[in-house]
């Protein structure tokens, strides 16, 4: 029986996802896909889980689709890619609407669609020897992943149109300051950098960071009033939640909250 393509590792209350082809450089295929999709219902679905965090073994973190599968397909490839890019993008969709948040450690270079699942994150930490390339137009395709509205979104429409059209690599020290990534950490540091801060994020009040992850995904789409609305009934619901309630006496306590004893 084959090694899965994609690994889960409970730790607490924090889910570890680890890309797992790491002599294909973590490129996709669709064992691949569907295993991811597979954890990611489950990260959205377990209570006990209040973290996610994801990550890829080896050198890369992802080089996106695996084109040796697509040259094998031949003139069956557009079949190929509609099932692979749907696949795909509901382990996308579960991961950024579960309400936890997700915490991505870019271990290495990101290309295609492993450059749309590394800034997929609420935060991202790169090793300081990753890069992310667009890549797509180079073998004459076109971005899935979501990457044409998170790269906008995270960059600007103008740099995100460089990094489209013409593929140039960005390091991890520019990936910071143009805002693809959260920070660049040094690559001996990743690994325990992202465990520290997962362990923070999964004491946290794990409701309200979902609501705040939903609230961020819905203002783009929406006029200030409407987003003012929805902040208004969002916070309204969260001062009835067991989280407001611990956190509020915790404050007036002078103790810190405990957010994971309230489930």
């Amino acid at each position: 029986m084959s090694e899965a393509s994609v690994l889960f590792t409970p730790s607490g209350p924090v889910g570890q996802i680890t890309l797992n082809r790491p002599a294909q450089g973590n490129a996709i295929d669709m064992g691949m896909a569907r295993e991811l999709a597979s954890v990611a219902l489950h990260c959205d679905t377990d209570a006990s889980i209040r973290c996610v965090l994801l990550s890829g073994l080896g050198r890369l973190f992802c080089a996106g689709g695996d084109l040796s599968l697509f040259n094998d397909a031949g003139y069956q490839i557009s079949g190929l890619l509609s099932e692979l890019a749907g696949t795909l993008h509901t382990a996308f969709t579960r991961l950024a609407r579960m309400q936890k948040p997700l915490l991505t450690l870019v271990n290495g270079p990101a290309a295609g669609a492993g450059l749309s699942l590394a800034i997929l994150g609420d935060v991202v930490l790169a090793a300081r020897s990753a890069h992310f390339t667009c890549a797509y137009t180079s073998v004459g395709l076109t971005p899935d992943g979501g990457m044409t509205w998170m790269l906008p979104r995270l960059v600007g429409l103008r740099k995100a149109q460089e990094m489209l059209l013409t593929n140039r690599r960005i390091d991890a020290s520019e990936a910071g300051r143009i805002g693809l990534i959260t920070r660049a950490v040094d690559d001996d540091s990743l690994a325990a950098e992202g465990t520290k801060l997962a362990a923070t994020l999964a004491r946290s009040a794990t409701r309200a960071l979902g609501t705040t992850r939903s609230l961020l995904l819905q203002s783009f789409d929406s006029s200030f009033e409407t987003q003012l609305e929805r902040e208004t009934r969002a916070i309204a619901a969260a001062g009835k939640d067991y989280e407001s309630i611990e956190g509020i006496a915790a404050f007036v306590s002078k103790r810190p909250p405990d957010f994971q004893g309230i489930e």
